[in-house]
């Protein structure tokens, strides 16, 4: 158990120094209301303008999966390029072949200029920097509707990434879905999120006086939650980017949040305590 009076004391020098995570820049929150069909998560290619340069492919972009993924969402040509049609889209009640014409471009969460990665523990984030990996994929989930879609990837004998295909099923099927269930009501409910909270809760910070970038750890307690927290909690429409982690912990997950090209890094640690699930510490 912590010592109360280095508790406040560690509280009082994280007040000091500004590291509060709220104090920092958001990325942009583009998210809008979205119907249920593959088009609705599409934006018309030709009123749309590319977010990645046009510039000729090289085998680097397939190295690792972030990197072909930035440039597929982020290119129109590309990304039509990168699909195998006709793409099969399952849905509950049967599969359909989306033909080339019929699919529009996507930038999926670029316009956000954040995505999570939802983990049972630090080490399996090594994945994402894995040269080798053959599958992966990208899921959407509706937190608020219980529903998802999942956009596969496959990485071919040639070395490069393609869309396999889409399917629509509900988050209930999730192997995290216990935990995705709670979340949706955290990540939207700012009391709850108190609630939630570990009775000290570790928070690492970077030390804003630091010219070397280092950061200071503390903890705060529950009540100091709106000060501290983080400055994006992805909620509503999340995508969490999967790169062939297998869930087995029923007491603990990962949420790692990153940003695309702004720096944004957030980490938040949550287990299973008395059969519930809280906050145990966060990194922003």
């Amino acid at each position: 158990m912590y010592n109360r009076k280095l508790l406040l004391s560690i509280v009082l020098v994280l007040c000091m120094i500004g590291t509060s995570c709220t104090d920092r820049k958001s990325p942009a929150d583009a998210e809008s209301a979205e119907e249920d069909s593959l088009a609705a998560d599409t934006l018309l290619a030709d009123t749309v303008p590319d977010l990645v340069e046009e510039v000729p492919e090289s085998k680097a972009v397939d190295e690792l999966f972030d990197d072909f993924f930035f440039n597929f969402a982020g290119n129109r040509r590309m990304q039509m390029n990168r699909i195998v049609f006709p793409l099969p889209v399952h849905k509950e009640g049967g599969t359909a072949m989306l033909a080339r014409r019929q699919w529009q471009y996507s930038h999926f969460f670029m316009g956000e200029g954040f995505y999570s990665v939802l983990l049972d523990n630090n080490q399996q984030d090594s994945l994402s920097k894995s040269y080798v990996l053959t599958h992966a994929s990208v899921e959407k989930l509706y937190l608020d509707e219980g529903r998802m879609k999942e956009y596969d990837f496959e990485r071919g004998d040639g070395g490069e990434w393609r869309l396999t295909q889409v399917t629509h099923k509900p988050i209930s099927d999730h192997p995290c879905a216990s935990f995705l269930q709670f979340y949706q009501r955290f990540s939207a409910d700012s009391a709850y999120q108190v609630h939630s909270l570990d009775e000290f809760v570790v928070m690492t910070a970077p030390d804003s006086d630091d010219e070397e970038f280092n950061e200071v750890t503390g903890s705060i307690m529950p009540e100091q939650w709106p000060t501290f927290k983080p400055v994006v909690i992805p909620h509503g429409v999340v995508y969490l980017v999967n790169y062939g982690q297998h869930y087995s912990s029923e007491n603990q997950k990962v949420l790692i949040v990153r940003g695309v090209a702004n720096g944004l890094n957030i980490e938040m640690t949550f287990q299973r305590k008395d059969n519930a699930w809280k906050l145990v510490k966060f990194t922003c």
